[in-house]
């Protein structure tokens, strides 16, 4: 747009069509189609989903499931950016999902479709800024254990106080960062992509090369076997369900393109691009990742030895630190790799914070959540959303403090995270799939007749993806195995589905609009 007064005629097709839904521009339309694509491939990240949950998917059913899982996830998940495409298309706001399902689900059940996707996608968000922080840690904890010696040679192994240090300190610079300008972030983005791309090519390349044997294609693609007697699963379908889950937590984040569509130029055309384009070229380089991975295992068995070089507990951190010490008998090669993972886990914390404090933003303006005015104020300098910035980083704070007394704080955050996540894509899509076609204003990118098919197909898969996150992972249960994720998320969603019932279905109607124009249907 022109600087001085803004003219209709050269008005950018997404600002126009941001209008035209009630909304005003209000944050700065700088992004460009490769600004935005590399800040939402950096929220799925090529390394901070496989590698926390790597070790555990190997160990339940062997590498063929976790293999050839992460094709079929891969298949079912285009069928969830499709879907989210050609909404995003139709709706380029800062809003996003909770957005499209108050306007895709009709006047009267819009604002109740608004309200649970709006608080489905915002515990998923910052649930997910927890995730990076700790699975970030994690691969510092192997860092600082590498680099001071090894578990066998005396070296540092990070106590629970550090971890959590170490997890609070991450938290506070994403959010630090995140109160400067976007375009730092998405300068800090666009080396990320690089880091990704570059780092990712040398791990996938390197690795095997550098491992002094590999194993057979038969072991990597046929080779199935569960660990019943250190997971407590026998049941081999149990076993290949639990094996999956580190390909469905680790292809999702691909809304974070729509979650900046009031930022970026031509936002109905270049989201869906964004979207599509993100989840393409994780799935390729996420599949190479793990086959390099798995390739490279020098003993199976040794990985998850507690008195190994990496005390068992990070099983890439031992097969980078097997394949470089059995050549060269050092750990320099595996402390530089997985450094290059830590700044995966760096730039991914970084950018779901970013795309967090947008969704709180979002909801503030529309008087969602307590005290809404606060979390709305713009910076008038750097004009983001900072108020909302910080609350995110200080309820992800909360979330961790567990990890002092609690062993499985991970898997809880991780399926608070994916299911609030990927659950809030459920709503619009379900909306989309069962609205009048009259009542739908298409944009650039159309499914047509396609649309219902494509939605029931990834609305199913969303289904399925948050039942079996709510799963008990290790058998016996006990305090210390139990999979806390389902009392969370039961007494978090029951207090926010009470609190509408009580009081906020009779004044919370979805989006407000901040901008008087008359729209016809929509």
């Amino acid at each position: 747009m022109a600087h001085g007064q803004p003219r209709v005629g050269v008005m950018d097709s997404g600002e126009k069509r941001l209008n035209e839904l009630g909304y005003k521009q209000e944050l700065r339309r700088e992004m460009t189609l490769f600004k935005t694509l590399a800040i939402s491939f950096s929220t799925m990240t090529l390394f901070t989903g496989i590698t926390p949950l790597y070790g555990s998917s190997l160990l339940y059913a062997g590498p063929a499931t976790l293999v050839w899982g992460w094709i079929v996830v891969t298949f079912f998940t285009w069928f969830v950016g499709v879907a989210m495409a050609e909404i995003c298309s139709s709706f380029p706001t800062t809003g996003s999902l909770y957005f499209w399902a108050a306007h895709l689900a009709g006047p009267k059940w819009g604002p109740f479709a608004s309200w649970c996707c709006a608080w489905l996608e915002t515990i998923g968000l910052i649930a997910g800024i927890g995730t990076q922080a700790y699975a970030g840690s994690q691969t510092l904890q192997s860092i600082i254990l590498l680099c001071t010696g090894t578990n066998k040679d005396g070296g540092y192994y990070a106590p629970r106080w550090l971890f959590l240090c170490m997890y609070m300190g991450l938290t506070i610079i994403w959010a630090v960062l995140n109160t400067f300008a976007l375009e730092v972030i998405a300068f800090i983005d666009i080396i990320s992509i690089w880091w990704q791309v570059i780092g990712g090519l040398a791990i996938v390349i390197m690795l095997p090369l550098v491992a002094l044997t590999t194993q057979s294609a038969s072991y990597v693609f046929t080779h199935f076997e569960t660990a019943s007697e250190s997971t407590g699963i026998s049941n081999v379908v149990y076993a290949a369900i639990l094996s999956v889950l580190v390909s469905q937590y680790s292809l999702y984040g691909y809304d974070a393109a729509a979650h900046l569509t009031e930022e970026t130029k031509g936002a109905d055309k270049n989201g869906p691009i964004a979207i599509l384009s993100s989840i393409g070229i994780i799935s390729i380089f996420g599949w190479a990742y793990i086959l390099a991975l798995t390739f490279s295992i020098q003993d199976p068995s040794y990985l998850y030895d507690p008195t190994n070089e990496t005390a068992g507990a990070f099983v890439p951190a031992q097969i980078l630190y097997d394949a470089f010490h059995g050549r060269y008998h050092n750990a320099t090669g595996a402390i530089i790799l997985l450094f290059i993972i830590w700044g995966s886990f760096f730039f991914g914390g970084l950018s779901i914070t970013t795309s967090a404090a947008r969704v709180v933003y979002a909801l503030s303006r529309d008087e969602g959540i307590p005290f809404s005015s606060i979390w709305r104020k713009v910076h008038p300098k750097h004009k983001v959303p900072s108020n909302a910035v910080w609350l995110c980083a200080v309820i992800c704070i909360l979330l961790g403090l567990p990890i002092l007394k609690v062993n499985v704080v991970f898997t809880a955050i991780t399926s608070i995270c994916t299911i609030g996540w990927v659950g809030g894509y459920a709503v619009p899509i379900f909306a989309r799939m069962v609205m009048a076609e009259k009542n739908f204003k298409p944009g650039p990118f159309y499914l047509g007749k396609a649309r219902r098919p494509v939605c029931l197909v990834a609305f199913l898969w969303i289904c399925y993806t948050c039942c079996v996150f709510l799963l008990p992972t290790f058998y016996p249960i006990t305090w210390d195995t139990f999979n806390y994720a389902p009392v969370a998320l039961g007494v978090g969603l029951g207090l926010i589905m009470l609190w509408w019932m009580l009081d906020a279905r009779k004044w919370f109607k979805g989006p407000v609009r901040n901008i008087d124009i008359q729209n016809g249907k929509v």
